[in-house]
């Protein structure tokens, strides 16, 4: 009997993604195509994105790129969301972890967020994919396992590590997604993202009721989007310092 779709993806969970047996195949004028495999899938999925953004990526669109049908990519993957995991496991595989220094721990866990939002930012929109599931690729483990060594290197409670863990991982999907969205935006002339000059003059128009906005509007419009994402994961694990086991 042949696997069900759920055995073959635990498999590759277990043995990495690795190359499926490649299929021969021709085009319409007889000559070869490449194979496809898990890592050409992997690979086209990402060209799509990096040209054109996540929204375009379809099985359809995937398998209009690769020469063949969808059905032909089922054979290789799951689904679509299999396919975001494999997506989302291939960029955290390039994440280098740092071997966890107690005395560096907040620099430490802090470079691991940048890379991984640079990661992210390199296939606009892609952070969508890491959305609403549960670590399950190795690949993805693995940047869990680096974070979680990381921090309890540094004396955080196992619990506070854990929970901080997920609530860094969802910031830096929500940024990167959201400096995607932003840029794309900006790409297309859309007035919907303003400068921060044109914030000012709005924020310098308010009414009365807003004299805080007004006073404060040079700070709430200041610094980059990168300085304003260092400063948040800063406080951020700034607050795990009450967390912190004694001795």
């Amino acid at each position: 009997m042949s696997p069900t779709p759920q055995e073959r993806r635990a498999a590759r969970h277990q043995l990495g993604t690795g190359a499926a047996a490649p299929a021969t195949r021709r085009g319409p004028s007889g000559g070869r195509k490449k194979p496809i495999t898990v890592d050409a899938i992997i690979s086209t999925a990402f060209g799509i994105v990096e040209r054109e953004g996540y929204d375009a990526l379809t099985m359809r669109r995937l398998a209009a790129v690769l020469e063949t049908g969808p059905s032909s990519l089922y054979a290789h993957v799951v689904n679509k969301e299999d396919l975001d995991e494999l997506l989302i496991g291939r960029l955290c595989a390039e994440v280098e972890l740092p071997e966890p220094d107690p005395a560096q721990w907040r620099q430490q866990i802090a470079w691991i967020c940048t890379r991984l939002r640079d990661q992210y930012l390199r296939y606009p929109g892609i952070s969508q994919a890491a959305f609403a599931a549960a670590p399950a690729n190795l690949d993805t483990l693995r940047v869990g396992e680096g974070m979680l060594a990381v921090l309890l290197a540094g004396g955080i409670e196992p619990q506070a590590a854990a929970w901080a863990i997920d609530s860094l991982m969802l910031y830096v999907n929500a940024y990167s997604l959201e400096f995607s969205l932003a840029s794309g935006r900006l790409g297309r002339g859309e007035d919907w993202v303003v400068s921060r000059e044109e914030l000012l003059r709005r924020f310098a128009a308010l009414p009365a009721g807003f004299p805080q906005t007004r006073r404060y509007a040079t700070e709430l419009t200041a610094g980059t989007p990168h300085e304003r994402f260092d400063f948040t994961v800063g406080v951020m694990i700034d607050g795990l310092t009450a967390a912190r086991r004694e001795g």
